[in-house]
C-alpha cells in the first residue's frame, strides 16, 4: 500500500509545481523573437525563408515550405499530389480531426482504415482492400510519434500507382529502419503547435523531395500564385489558392526552438524508457511499444488499460475514467487524445461538409458509407487509451518520469478502491 489515494482525501504523489511547462525558453529564444520583433518585416520575412531552409537540412528533405498550421501543410499534400473532386484518400480511421478533414479541403472523399492495437497506427495489412479505381492517394499517419510500417505501404503505392502523405505532425525525429519520418513517401507534414516537440505556438512545415509537388504546393500556399513574397510578384492567381503562409516573429521562435531540438528528442527517449521501466508489469495496463527498425519520439506516451486484468468488475469505459482522475488527483497530467475514432464525427456522418451533401454528391464521386462498426480496433482504443505529453519533455528530467511510475503503482495497487469513486462531470 502506498498510502491513501489521493481522489479520496490522501496527499498526491507529485507535489504542486514539480513538472515544468513546455517549452523551456532561454536567451536564445529571446534573442531570435526579438531581433524579428526589432526589425521590418513582419508578416513572411527572413527568419521564414531561413526557417525553411535549416528545417530542410535537418531533417534531410530537399525543399520545405513553412506554414502557419501542420492542418494547411496537410492540405497543401492533398492538393499537391493532384487528388481532386471525387478522388479518394486513405486515412486511418483513429487520429487527430485534421487528418481526414484536410481531404475534405481539397473536395476529396476520405475512406478509412482501421488501425493495429500494438502501434495505435494504420493497419497496414487492411489499406489494399480499403484501394478502388478512385484511390489517389494514402495518408499515413505515424501517431504520437511513432512511424507507420512504411515498407509494406511503399509497396502498395507502386502496385497501385498512389502517392503516399506522410502526417507526421506529431512525429519529429521519430525514424524507420533508420531513416527519418518526412523521407519516406511523397511529402509530408510537421505541426510547430504549441504541445509539438518542435513548439513556435503555431506553424508548420510541407517537406518533399519532389519539385513538382514542392511548386504545386507553393501555389495552394500562397493565393494560386506561381511566385512567393521573397521574389517578383505578378499578384496573379493562376490556381486555386489559399494563404498559409508563416509569419517572421512565428518563424523566429521556431528557428531557435530547432536549434534545440536534438537535445529535446532525446532527453524524451531518456525520460519515456525510465517510465517504461517504472510502470512495467502492472496488471490492466498496456503499454506503448517501440518495434524492431522503429525509432519512437515519445511526443505522446499513450497507455491503454484493461479492466477485468486489473481486477476492476466495473464498466471498461468507466474504469479508463476513473483512472484517469485518480492519476490526475495524484498530480500526474493525463488526458484523453480522442474520444471519438473519426468515422463518428457529425461531418462525416452527415456527409455534407459543403452543404447539398458535397463532395460525397459530387457526380465524379462513389458511394461510400462510414459504419463505425467496421473499426473496432480504433473503438476499442478510444474507449481504453489517455495519455500525457508534458512529464516526459524537458526541463524535465528522469526524476518527473519516475514520480509519474510511482503515481501510476499507487493508483493501481488500489484499484478496487475506484468502484465507488464518483465521476467528475
Amino acid at each position: 500500500m502506498r498510502g491513501k489515494l489521493a481522489v479520496l482525501g490522501g496527499e498526491p504523489v507529485i507535489p504542486a509545481g514539480m513538472i515544468k511547462p513546455w517549452p523551456p525558453i532561454d536567451d536564445i529564444d529571446r534573442q531570435y523573437v526579438l531581433n524579428s520583433l526589432e526589425g521590418n518585416a513582419h508578416s513572411f520575412g527572413p527568419n521564414c525563408v531561413e526557417l525553411e531552409k535549416e528545417f530542410a537540412a535537418w531533417n534531410g528533405n530537399k525543399f520545405a515550405i513553412t506554414t502557419n498550421s501542420g492542418t494547411a501543410a496537410l492540405h497543401m499534400a492533398v492538393a499537391a499530389c493532384g487528388c481532386g473532386a471525387g478522388d479518394e484518400v486513405i486515412v486511418p480511421a483513429y487520429s487527430w480531426s485534421s487528418s481526414a478533414t484536410c481531404v475534405l479541403h481539397h473536395n476529396c472523399i476520405p475512406v478509412f482504415v482501421d488501425i493495429e492495437w500494438a502501434t495505435m497506427n494504420i493497419d497496414v495489412e487492411k489499406i489494399e482492400a480499403a484501394i478502388t479505381e478512385k484511390t489517389k492517394a494514402i495518408i499515413v499517419v505515424h501517431l504520437h510519434g511513432l512511424p507507420v510500417n512504411l515498407e509494406k505501404v511503399l509497396a502498395l503505392a507502386k502496385k497501385y500507382n498512389l502517392k503516399i502523405i506522410e502526417d507526421a505532425c506529431q512525429a519529429h525525429g521519430a525514424t524507420f529502419k533508420g531513416k527519418k519520418v518526412g523521407l519516406l513517401g511523397d511529402c509530408a507534414a510537421f505541426s510547430f503547435n504549441q504541445n509539438k516537440c518542435l513548439c513556435s505556438g503555431e506553424g508548420g512545415m510541407l517537406v518533399t523531395d519532389n519539385e513538382e509537388i514542392y511548386r504545386a504546393a507553393r501555389m495552394i500556399w500562397s493565393f494560386g500564385e506561381t511566385r512567393t513574397p521573397v521574389e517578383s510578384r505578378d499578384y496573379h492567381a493562376y490556381a486555386l489558392g489559399w494563404m498559409y503562409r508563416n509569419n517572421d516573429l512565428t518563424a523566429a521562435f521556431g528557428r531557435s526552438q530547432l536549434k534545440k531540438l536534438d537535445q529535446y528528442l532525446a532527453a524524451q527517449q531518456e525520460n519515456a524508457a525510465v517510465l517504461l521501466e517504472e510502470i512495467r508489469n502492472i496488471p490492466g495496463l498496456v503499454l506503448p511499444v517501440e518495434p524492431p527498425g522503429y525509432k519512437h519520439n515519445w511526443y505522446n506516451f499513450t497507455v491503454r488499460v484493461e479492466a477485468t486484468s486489473a481486477g476492476y468488475d466495473g464498466q471498461p469505459d468507466e474504469f479508463r475514467d476513473k483512472v484517469l482522475q485518480a492519476l490526475q488527483a495524484e498530480g500526474v497530467p493525463v488526458g484523453i487524445y480522442q474520444r471519438f475514432i473519426l468515422p463518428r464525427m457529425t461531418v462525416f456522418q452527415a456527409r455534407n461538409a459543403y452543404g447539398r451533401g458535397c463532395p460525397w454528391d459530387c457526380p465524379w464521386a462513389r458511394k461510400v458509407v462510414y459504419d463505425p462498426d467496421d473499426f473496432p480496433v480504433a473503438e476499442k482504443h478510444a474507449r481504453s487509451h489517455f495519455g500525457m505529453t508534458y512529464p516526459l519533455r524537458l526541463p524535465n528530467g528522469p526524476e518527473v518520469a519516475r514520480q509519474v511510475g510511482e503515481a501510476f503503482r499507487k493508483v493501481f495497487d488500489q484499484v478496487s478502491l475506484l468502484r465507488d469513486v464518483p465521476l467528475k462531470g
